[in-house]
């Protein structure tokens, strides 16, 4: 039987990825391009324009390449997205990349504040549920968790609205500054949408990781640990908390992906100028180009994130490297 070195047995489990993931995105391509090509309106007329004529109606189905076979316009999509050119908005009559490239920036700022809090609130509440022997601060921690996965981001950014942009005065309600280029003021922007986001995703979080924590102190090395006397938090940060992680970073991915997703819902609340905005206004004006690779890159961006989730379950947990 080979002998694997970590590092190779490490590569084939990455390997053993790559495929499923191609094949994911090759479908979702597939479904993206037949589901938008059965959406109501023809766009070339609104490229034209409601007084175009039949032949200019003709010549902008031409331009776009709307009048060639449905296999045919699919694969030349396909190369564009593979190439990077995403073509132009036929409302806006600016590049699609473009476009995307200034929506997906805010967007993902949005939800890197808003993985940042989950993993932070999560961790802590996951913690004190798992290891705090307090009954009183374990009940509380138990209903806010429960609260915060009850409560869903477009309730939790109205409340967070009405208390700390209306009431008290102390945020602001809505809009964007980039906290690269003023973080200050930035941050001051982007707590209470990324805060709204994140609650259902650290509540989420807390749980796996309490329950995940009760499962190994079950385990026969933690009992030998205490027996030897070691501190308390010692077996919990050295020995507990590194063997509780690997589910839930699976986990982990999962929620970050419905982030991506619930930030569309958010950022309408917050006027947040990202990508659900962009959504949002490309539907309205039946602008189907730009939803279209919005879609894919939206499936591609979740397909990544779950591939390195499981690189990163994989590098923490050696069982998963031997199977």
């Amino acid at each position: 039987m080979p002998i694997w070195h970590e590092e190779d047995l490490m590569l084939r489990y990455a390997l053993r990825r790559v495929p499923s993931a191609l094949a994911v995105l090759a479908i979702a391509s597939v479904v993206v391009f037949g589901v938008l090509h059965l959406a109501p309106g023809d766009p070339a007329v609104l490229a034209a324009g409601p007084d175009a004529s039949a032949k200019t109606v003709s010549a902008v189905r031409h331009q776009l390449g709307l009048d060639a076979s449905l296999p045919h316009q699919y694969l030349t999509w396909l190369g564009g997205v593979l190439t990077g050119d995403l073509g132009d908005s036929y409302v806006r009559g600016v590049p699609v990349a473009t476009l995307i490239g200034n929506g997906l920036g805010n967007t993902l700022e949005l939800t890197l504040g808003a993985i940042v809090l989950a993993v932070l609130l999560g961790g802590l509440a996951g913690l004190v549920l798992g290891v705090a022997k307090g009954r009183l601060v374990r009940g509380a921690t138990a209903a806010a968790t429960a609260l915060a996965f009850a409560i869903p981001p477009y309730v939790s950014g109205v409340l967070l609205v009405m208390v700390f942009a209306i009431t008290h005065r102390i945020l602001p309600a809505g809009g964007h500054v980039s906290v690269l280029a003023d973080p200050e003021i930035g941050v001051q922007y982007l707590i209470m949408p990324a805060l709204a986001l994140a609650l259902p995703a650290a509540a989420v979080l807390a749980r796996f990781l309490s329950t995940s924590i009760r499962r190994v102190f079950d385990e026969d090395y933690i009992r030998i640990g205490t027996a030897k006397g070691l501190r308390r938090r010692r077996i919990v940060l050295c020995h507990a908390l590194p063997n509780a992680l690997p589910p839930v970073l699976t986990v982990l991915g999962i929620q970050i992906g419905q982030m991506l997703g619930g930030a569309i819902v958010v950022e309408a609340i917050f006027a947040w100028p990202g990508v659900g905005q962009l959504i949002i206004d490309s539907l309205k004006s039946s602008d189907y180009f730009v939803v279209q690779n919005l879609l894919l890159i939206t499936v591609t961006v979740f397909v990544v994130l779950q591939t390195v989730t499981d690189l990163l379950h994989a590098a923490v947990d050696p069982r998963l490297r031997m199977e």
